[in-house]
């Protein structure tokens, strides 16, 4: 819910009354969460180190692009097992400035053909969306979407068609190679 300042009905530019001018009646409301981009940097610095320690051995990897800490350049690799094993994903992750308390967009920047992830590489998680916790970070993120590559929800799909071919394991898993090996990008 956002939270205004109390506004009079007339917003005309007319200065205000006398007794308006007391600030001590007038002060607009505090947000519910304070924003400040320093501890938010501190955080993304203290979750990159953590990647940087432990995330390639788990088949995640990610970094800044280029001078913001706010944009990083995400890999996943498929899963030992799954119709994605051997094949490595590359994925944009944007934070917002009031993380963690909001998740951060990430997306597919690598075709990826699967039930969850739409042509524009957008991804259907649920801890993307509604079941978002401030407790998450991008380690958690990358290894919930490599989780999901294996293990797709095709009762929530942003790709019908994936949802539908899921069920026969060959074919898609030559959908799978077809669109990887052609490729092709979400940038093109």
């Amino acid at each position: 819910m956002e939270v205004r300042p109390n506004q009079t009905a007339d917003n005309s530019s007319a200065p205000p009354q006398r007794s308006q001018r007391n600030t001590s009646q007038k002060k607009p409301l505090a947000s519910p969460i304070p924003v400040d981009s320093s501890s938010v940097s501190q955080r993304l610095q203290k979750e990159l180190m953590s990647l940087m320690m432990s995330g390639g051995e788990l088949g995640v990897s990610a970094f800044p692009e280029g001078e913001s800490i706010f944009t990083w350049i995400g890999t996943i690799e498929g899963g030992k097992g799954t119709m994605y094993e051997d094949l490595s994903y590359k994925l944009s992750l944007r934070f917002p400035m009031d993380y963690p308390f909001k998740p951060p967009l990430v997306k597919f920047e690598t075709m990826c053909f699967h039930p969850n992830v739409d042509q524009f590489g957008n991804i259907c998680l649920d801890i993307l969306q509604d079941k978002w916790s401030s407790a998450y970070d991008c380690r958690t993120i990358l290894l919930s979407i490599q989780s999901l590559l294996g293990e797709p929800n095709p009762e929530s799909p942003l790709n019908s068609y994936a949802a539908a071919l899921w069920s026969n394991k060959e074919d898609y898993r030559k959908m799978v190679q077809k669109q990887y090996f052609a490729g092709e990008s979400f940038e093109s």
